[in-house]
């Protein structure tokens, strides 16, 4: 692996190989190899990666490196990283080529009260890449951090999720009928993932994205509401305002991409959204 995977998680990457192999297939299917799970082999393992940043502070606390997975299986409207929802659109990289680029900035990850966190797409659908990835930065005494929709949280064990320190938990609505619509998934995995977290007493922060005539409705965010003040493990909310930096991605994919006209939510939209969330006594920002 003598390429670079340094860059920005908005620039478009497509593998040649895998274009050529999946041109005749719907783009918005869970394709074959999406589902297939490499055996734990160590460091030798396989994983795909889109990219990688180095010095991120909206990933987690402190300074971040950030490793975005490919594959998921939630095909969200306002997705900015849909080159990331197949697996192997990403670039071959064993745990050993990623650890030995971690490594370069273990110390000032460390000093800033920082750590490595996997995104993507979704880090789960490569579980056994991304567990080998937490076990080893935990051995070099980083802070690990995942951002993930709890979709797959049926496939980790809880010794697993005690190698992982904060959960970056994305819960996209409250209303069933409007998560399925936002992502073309069920919302209950997600509940059920949050309610584990909390009952293991593992920390999260829930990120939730406000879309102005998609998931602003003051019902749909009162439920959301309702379930992060039931989550005793819960430290922070964050409203993230929806923005158009990913509707090139879309276009260049040859995707129609749904929310084209929609503008960001105003100021006085997003401080109604955390008004509802600290009406619960919960920190939001």
């Amino acid at each position: 692996m003598a390429q670079s995977l340094s860059g920005s998680r908005y620039e478009l990457h497509v593998a040649r190989k895998w274009a050529a192999d999946t041109k005749s297939q719907d783009y918005y299917t869970i394709h074959a190899a999406d589902l297939e799970q490499a055996p734990d082999t160590g460091e030798d393992i396989v994983g795909y990666v889109h990219s990688w940043e180095v010095g991120s502070t909206v990933d987690g606390p402190g300074i971040r490196f950030v490793a975005f997975l490919t594959g998921c299986f939630l095909r969200c409207q306002y997705c900015h990283n849909p080159d990331t929802w197949h697996r192997q659109n990403g670039k071959p990289v064993t745990v050993a080529r990623a650890m030995h680029e971690i490594a370069k900035y273990a110390q000032v990850l460390k000093i800033s009260r920082g750590g490595i966190t996997l995104s993507g797409g979704e880090p789960m659908v490569q579980k056994p890449f991304a567990m080998q990835i937490f076990r080893r930065c935990k051995q070099l005494g980083l802070h690990t951090c995942i951002d993930t929709s709890g979709r797959l949280g049926e496939r980790m064990t809880d010794e697993e999720l005690s190698q992982i320190d904060l959960h970056l938990l994305d819960i996209k609505s409250g209303d069933p009928a409007i998560y399925q619509q936002v992502t073309g998934q069920p919302l209950q995995p997600t509940l059920d993932y949050a309610r584990r977290l909390s009952d293991l007493g593992r920390p999260m922060w829930v990120r939730y994205v406000l879309v102005p005539g998609l998931t602003d409705g003051f019902d749909n965010v009162e439920k959301v509401a309702e379930v992060c003040a039931g989550l005793k493990s819960l430290e922070r909310v964050e409203i993230l305002r929806f923005h158009q930096m990913g509707r090139d991605k879309w276009q260049r994919l040859g995707l129609d991409y749904p929310l084209k006209d929609v503008e960001p939510p105003s100021p006085e939209l997003a401080e109604r959204v955390r008004g509802q969330f600290r009406s619960r006594g919960l920190t939001v920002y």
